[in-house]
C-alpha cells in the first residue's frame, strides 16, 4: 500500500498540520484523547485533490509515524484558493477512546 501526500504549497506544508492535545483523561478504565480543531486553508492556489485525511503520531521512530486514524470524504475534494477545511475534533467524544 502506498500513501500519497498532496503537493507542498498553496497553504499546505509537506508532513501535514500539527495538532495539539487539548486534554487527555482516564475515567473508569476508559482513556480519552481530545485534540484542538485543525484548519487547512488554500492560499495562492488550490490544494488537492484529496479524499482522505490521516492522523499519525510523528514522535516515534519505530514504527515511523504510526497511524492513529483516518477520515474518508467519500470522493476527492479540492480546496480552491481562499477555501478552508476544518477538522472538528469532538470535545465530548474525543478523537480516540480506549476502554
Amino acid at each position: 500500500m502506498n500513501v500519497v501526500e498532496v503537493a507542498n504549497g498553496n497553504g499546505y506544508t509537506t508532513g501535514g498540520i500539527a495538532v495539539t492535545v487539548s486534554s487527555s483523561s482516564q475515567t473508569s478504565g476508559t482513556y480519552k484523547l481530545v485534540l484542538a480543531d485543525a484548519t487547512l486553508t488554500a492560499s495562492g492556489g488550490s490544494i488537492g485533490p484529496f479524499r482522505y485525511l490521516t492522523l499519525v503520531d510523528t514522535t516515534p521512530t519505530s514504527p515511523l509515524k504510526p497511524l492513529i486514524g483516518w477520515w474518508d470524504y467519500g470522493s476527492s475534494i479540492t480546496l480552491a484558493d481562499g477555501e478552508s477545511l476544518t477538522v472538528d475534533f469532538s470535545a465530548a467524544d474525543g478523537v480516540l477512546q480506549i476502554a
